[in-house]
């Protein structure tokens, strides 16, 4: 109620802009969920330039127009919600925008049959249909990448249909996380993890415990990736499940500098 009153008080002042800092982070979750929506309105309505303060990617996605990531007091990104989702311009907002967060791993580029494959853990992706929106990929032919793939760019192989198999991960499912409206489930890459200075700082923002993680698994060269799915899946922990992965969503990453792979007007 407090945030409510506060905001009618600076709205009837009409002012040039809002400047709001976390005004919703001491809401409870289905209240910030209504106010958030509230926010929105508001601000549509009235056509006043709104400059928003949240650690919450959720309300700067839903909210903003264009989003500005800063890392330690320097910009990393600003641009329209779907741009960081679909083009994150280096790994730290790869890792920071999506929830699960993005699956990272390195991954050894080589050409086989012809064709453009990733091979990570004995796991083999071709990524033919990934050249036409990623032309620099060439270039790392025979060289390590990391590959990034987000948690809702796989689905259960017994659900999603015929899949090539070159599209395919063939794993033994860790965990399972029922949602109702979808499914989460862990499994094991053996691969080395993912370990740079964005990496150990997003897991860092997590928590002690999970930084601590990070660099275990990396000492393992173990890797856990997450895949989000459809809520019909018969995937159990403990059974062997094969993935339909959606190529034309992979993400790839320079290892020396942590910058995207795209185009060549992103080089």
């Amino acid at each position: 109620q407090r945030q409510r009153v506060a905001m009618g008080r600076a709205i009837v002042r009409e002012p040039q802009a809002f400047l709001m800092d976390e005004p919703l982070s001491n809401l409870d979750a289905k209240l910030r969920v209504q106010t958030r929506a509230e926010v929105a309105r508001i601000q549509r309505e009235l056509h006043v330039t709104t400059i928003y303060v949240t650690h919450d990617q959720i309300e700067a996605m839903t909210l903003g127009d264009r989003v500005a990531v800063i890392r330690k007091g320097e910009l990393q990104q600003v641009a329209p919600p779907g741009t960081l989702y679909d083009r994150p311009v280096n790994l730290f907002v790869a890792g920071f925008i999506g929830s699960p967060a993005m699956n990272m791993v390195e991954a050894q580029l080589s050409r086989t049959d012809g064709g453009l494959v990733a091979e990570f853990g004995g796991i083999k992706l071709e990524l033919d249909d990934v050249l036409e929106t990623r032309p620099q990929l060439k270039e790392h032919e025979g060289k390590t990448i990391i590959l990034g793939l987000r948690p809702e760019d796989m689905e259960d192989a017994a659900v999603a249909g015929d899949a090539p198999q070159g599209h395919r991960i063939a794993t033994n499912v860790d965990l399972v996380e029922s949602l109702g409206s979808e499914v989460l489930v862990h499994f094991t890459v053996s691969a080395p993890i993912v370990l740079t200075e964005d990496t150990k700082e997003l897991a860092a923002d997590v928590g002690t415990e999970a930084l601590e993680s990070l660099e275990g698994k990396a000492q393992e060269e173990k890797s856990i990736f997450v895949a989000r799915l459809n809520p019909a899946t018969k995937a159990r922990e403990g059974e062997r499940i094969e993935l339909a992965v959606d190529t034309r969503r992979i993400h790839a990453f320079d290892p020396e500098t942590g910058r995207g792979i795209y185009g060549d007007e992103d080089g």
